[in-house]
């Protein structure tokens, strides 16, 4: 369930100079999201080189150990810091309610009293910002 808080987005970002989507040859891409970045890429039939960075991502198109990143994005802030631009949004995000399969078989009634609660409240909030 959607919980319509925590509202980011997956973006493609690189340096400037890269020209990223019109670079001919091999292209390295950054990510914490290897599996959102591949998926991504294939869709837009480009056969990339996919590292699993761990820490600041920003940094590796800076350093050069990159030519691109997938991230997480909500103000873009931190992009801007250090010199990055967007290229591309690859899908919005937010705070979302995953129920365990086990907890939600055995404790079924519960589990959906939970989420029908929550669905109101998160309603209620979308009506009072409207």
């Amino acid at each position: 369930m959607d919980l319509k808080i925590g509202k980011c987005k997956f973006i493609v970002a690189s340096l400037p100079e890269n020209q990223l989507f019109s670079k001919v040859g091999h292209i390295k891409i950054g990510t914490k999201y290897p599996s959102v970045a591949k998926k991504y890429f294939l869709s837009k039939g480009k056969d990339v080189e996919i590292i699993k960075i761990d820490g600041s991502v920003e940094l590796t198109p800076i350093l050069g150990l990159c030519d691109g990143i997938v991230d997480i994005m909500e103000t873009g802030t931190t992009l801007k810091e250090n010199g990055l631009v967007v290229l591309d949004t690859v899908c919005d995000i937010s705070a979302r309610v995953i129920v365990n399969k086990a907890s939600f078989k055995l404790k079924h009634k519960e589990v959906m009293k939970v989420i029908n609660d929550l669905s109101k409240r998160v309603d209620d909030n979308v009506d009072k910002n409207l």
